[in-house]
């Protein structure tokens, strides 16, 4: 019995002669016409050359499909972000501490089209303890907020923040935002933005902005606390 006959030469080894063999076709040329394949767009047989085009325009699509994500998410991105500085800008120019937690609130309303807002904050100088912001805060949602390394987004799970919105009973997803002074472990505030759609705030979406707003809304909400 021949070697041959012994190990019969395979798909594999053929695929691995082609491989280390490049300039095969370069001799063999008119293969490439006579090698007919089934195209996966019907049952017809078209050449190898054929083949190959075939799948580089596939490929050429499905790049144009990503580049065209990258485009669409690149604008997304420079819409909100021209948002979040307006939004800075409207922060800049409050001129009354005691303004701030409500031009917070009224700029994500406008800015981001959030339905519902609310904001407060503790541990202020006594010049502000008697404000509407600063009271009525559990010291159960104190450590909510102080639990909170980056933003809560997803379900509203009957957080009692909440409450503190206009029309709790419509909120179905919610985005919790800590504020807190630069590495400070207690937080000092919350932020709450809700909506009735289930999906606005989600588990999955990017946090990148809220963290941003987080950062310009503790900034600007530094002027309440003592000197």
């Amino acid at each position: 019995m021949t070697s041959s006959a012994m190990n019969p030469i395979t798909e594999d080894d053929i695929a691995d002669f082609l491989l280390n063999t490049p300039d095969f076709f370069g001799r063999h040329a008119e293969l490439l016409s006579a090698v007919l394949l089934t195209s996966p767009h019907g049952n017809r047989a078209v050449s190898l050359q054929e083949r190959q085009a075939e799948m580089l325009r596939e490929k050429i699509k499905l790049l144009e499909h990503r580049i065209m994500d990258m485009i669409r998410h690149g604008n997304e991105n420079m819409i909100i972000s021209d948002r979040l500085q307006r939004w800075a800008r409207r922060l800049f120019l409050t001129a009354s501490p005691q303004a701030l937690p409500h031009a917070m609130a009224e700029g994500l309303q406008e800015e981001f089209m959030v339905p519902q807002v609310a904001v407060k904050v503790w541990g202020v100088a006594d010049a502000f303890a008697g404000e509407p912001f600063a009271q009525g805060v559990s010291n159960d949602v104190k450590s909510l907020a102080s639990s909170l390394m980056a933003p809560y987004v997803g379900a509203n799970a009957g957080f009692e923040a909440v409450g503190w919105l206009p029309d709790a009973s419509r909120v179905a997803s919610v985005a919790l935002i800590a504020l807190r002074a630069g590495t400070e472990p207690q937080a000092f505030g919350l932020m709450v933005l809700a909506s009735p759609d289930s999906q606005r705030f989600h588990a999955g979406m990017g946090t990148d902005f809220l963290e941003r707003m987080a950062e310009l809304g503790s900034a600007a909400l530094s002027r309440l606390r003592p000197a």
